[in-house]
């Protein structure tokens, strides 16, 4: 498959999310955000499980908790708590500076120094969500701003941390995905429990609503995301999340009767550009180079125990 194709397949992933909001207030029982996250991960996971019947093996199994709880258990949470105490465009500002994170994580612990344009195209897409989704006298709410800030940080880590570690061999990203989801719902489960008790009453609206967050917004699209981060890398894929607001305003406008002004379409224009910028071939990004070629085997081995110094560190 080309890059442009498993560049078109990724972006259906922010596409997707971006129907969260229309979803959740059109179709789905009101003040319920953990039964929604758990709803979400969840059954879709053990989907995911039945058909790959696959498990993890080994040094797997804390990895796929640990991913589990940085992309879906600690990460829907926060989202939701977010945007239940702040305005939404503040919430997708904070959303939107996730790329930056990503950037800044890929250079610590994947040893890859993002291009320039690379910089450029995270901080005019941050930009241009703000010219969306901001309006004039937001106001802020420090648990709120807080819970953006961290969900941001728990997906980027979770983004950088899916690509260091790849996935074991015999397992397809279909099994990897179902894991994380798997373990991320479980993690959800006795939270949402504890503060939210038995689950509301659905109707058939509500039963469509959270059929489609599980098996479409979440199940195919965080296969296709797994699978776009290992082939284009965590930061050219997480350049590819404005399209999440974009599509949520362009929803809200065609479906819920939304208005776009100037501002709103010139920053719509703005983040779509730097999107396509951010997928642009260019020269490979600056990284840690291989351990075989021009090293002399004293150095190859140097390098190789500073990495495996690495990986332990990351383990504990």
């Amino acid at each position: 498959m080309n890059r442009a194709a498993v560049i078109a397949l990724t972006a259906l992933a922010p596409a997707s999310w971006g129907s969260t909001y229309a979803v959740t207030t059109e179709f789905l029982p009101p003040d319920r955000p953990l039964f929604t996250a758990l709803v979400r991960a969840l059954p879709a996971g053990l989907l995911l499980l039945a058909v790959s019947r696959t498990l993890p093996r080994g040094a797997w199994w804390w990895k796929s908790a640990v991913l589990g709880a940085l992309n879906i258990g600690a990460f829907f949470p926060l989202l939701f708590l977010a945007a239940y105490r702040l305005p939404g465009g503040v919430a997708a500002v904070l959303g939107a500076l996730g790329p930056l994170v990503v950037i800044g994580l890929s250079a610590l612990l994947l040893g890859e120094r993002a291009s320039t344009r690379a910089v450029l195209a995270a901080i005019a897409g941050a930009f241009g969500v703000t010219m969306v989704v901001l309006k004039a006298g937001a106001a802020l709410d420090t648990a709120g701003v807080l819970a953006g800030a961290a969900s941001s940080v728990s997906m980027a880590a979770g983004t950088v941390l899916t690509k260091r570690w790849g996935r074991p061999e015999g397992a397809g990203p279909l099994a990897l995905t179902g894991w994380q989801l798997t373990a991320g719902g479980l993690l959800i489960l006795p939270v949402a429990l504890l503060l939210e008790g038995a689950p509301p009453a659905l109707d058939g609206r509500a039963v469509f609503g959270y059929g489609y967050l599980a098996l479409v917004n979440t199940g195919l699209a965080y296969w296709l995301w797994f699978q776009g981060i290992a082939r284009l890398g965590a930061t050219s894929a997480t350049l590819l999340g404005p399209l999440s607001p974009l599509t949520a305003a362009v929803i809200g406008w065609a479906a819920l009767g939304q208005s776009l002004g100037p501002v709103q379409i010139a920053g719509m224009a703005l983040a779509f550009a730097a999107t396509v910028a951010g997928q642009l071939p260019g020269r490979t990004p600056a990284a840690v180079r291989p351990l075989t070629g021009s090293f002399s085997p004293a150095e190859q081995n140097v390098r190789k125990d500073s990495m495996d110094l690495s990986d332990r560190v990351l383990r504990r």
